[in-house]
């Protein structure tokens, strides 16, 4: 028994090793950027910083501390430095001046864990998750062209309208049925709202119902998509102490790579019958934003000469991602 002590003892000893050396360049760390001019913010712990400080309800927390601090705060959340901004003034300051400096986009690490980037390197191909660029910004275009400017708005009118219609005829039916069990007819209007957003992408970007009970594929894509919004509405820890980035204490990453290659064959089906489609002349009715990516054609100077089949495929799940969540 005397090895089996002593194989303790020694675990304990470099656990606390450990720890002791993460308290240490923590504390180093904080004290490097106090010397920095830095926003006003209170104090952190070693290594978590200011995550509990914040309590169940961080926006509530985040006000109160506006009164000791100032509209801007700086905060550690475990090693992610982050400025709040909680003034029309301050913020029209940060849009307007300092843009470029802060347009990135900070992705959970399921989403740009090497992992990911391997398999499926979306990141690089989404208007949600990619670095600010060339790329970017052509991407933004297209996004603009087809979604926002008023003419394509005004050509989906009838389309918004059925979509709408048909949600009202599903909040009907719940209700009713929520009756019919004896219970209040209250409905879960969240959850409608979630089915009438996805309806409507799916058919401004695909041209085609995905909720359709006639389209299996379609809901074989919802599923999953939402199997992927439960994981990412879920806090990792992991995406504030990267330390723990390897270990994947919550599996999220694995079920994130489980969930994304499923959504991604979906995707890349779509793409292909659409590629498929376009090479015989069988496309139907109005281009849709499928079509558009399709379709480019940049110069190369700033930004892609052409988008890549793999990046159509991110750009399709990751858009319908952002748009119903």
């Amino acid at each position: 028994m005397e090895w089996f002590w002593n194989s303790v003892n020694m675990l304990n000893v470099s656990v606390s090793v450990v720890f002791l050396l993460l308290v240490l360049l923590s504390l180093v760390k904080a004290r490097s950027a106090s010397s920095k001019k830095l926003p006003p913010g209170p104090s952190g712990w070693p290594i978590v910083g200011n995550l509990f400080d914040l309590g169940d309800l961080p926006h509530q927390t985040l006000y109160k501390l506006k009164s000791k601090y100032g509209p801007v705060i700086w905060l550690q959340l475990g090693s992610i430095n982050t400025m709040v901004v909680q003034n029309a003034t301050a913020a029209a300051i940060l849009f307007k001046k300092h843009d470029i400096a802060f347009c990135d986009r900070k992705a959970p690490d399921m989403l740009t864990a090497p992992d990911m980037l391997t398999v499926f390197d979306f990141n690089r191909g989404t208007l949600g998750m990619n670095t600010y660029g060339g790329y970017w910004r052509a991407l933004r275009r297209i996004c603009s062209m087809e979604f926002l400017v008023s003419k394509r708005m005004n050509e989906t009118i009838d389309l918004r309208r059925r979509i709408k219609d048909n949600m009202v005829r599903w909040i009907e039916e719940d209700s009713a049925a929520s009756r019919a069990r004896g219970g209040t007819g209250e409905v879960q209007l969240s959850r409608f709202l979630f089915l009438m957003a996805f309806d409507i992408i799916g058919n401004l970007m695909l041209s085609r119902d995905l909720l359709d009970n006639k389209d299996p594929e379609g809901g074989e894509f919802f599923d999953s998509m939402n199997v992927m919004l439960e994981v990412l509405r879920t806090p990792n820890v992991a995406d504030f102490l990267p330390f723990l980035k390897r270990i994947d204490p919550l599996g999220m990453k694995r079920s994130m790579i489980r969930n994304m290659a499923k959504t991604m064959r979906i995707s890349s089906r779509f793409v292909q019958e659409r590629i498929q489609k376009r090479k015989e002349g069988k496309v139907e009715g109005k281009k849709d934003f499928l079509d558009a990516l399709l379709e480019y054609e940049g110069y190369g100077k700033d930004g892609p000469v052409r988008i890549t089949e793999k990046n159509v495929n991110s750009v399709i799940m990751i858009f319908d991602r952002l748009q119903i969540h």
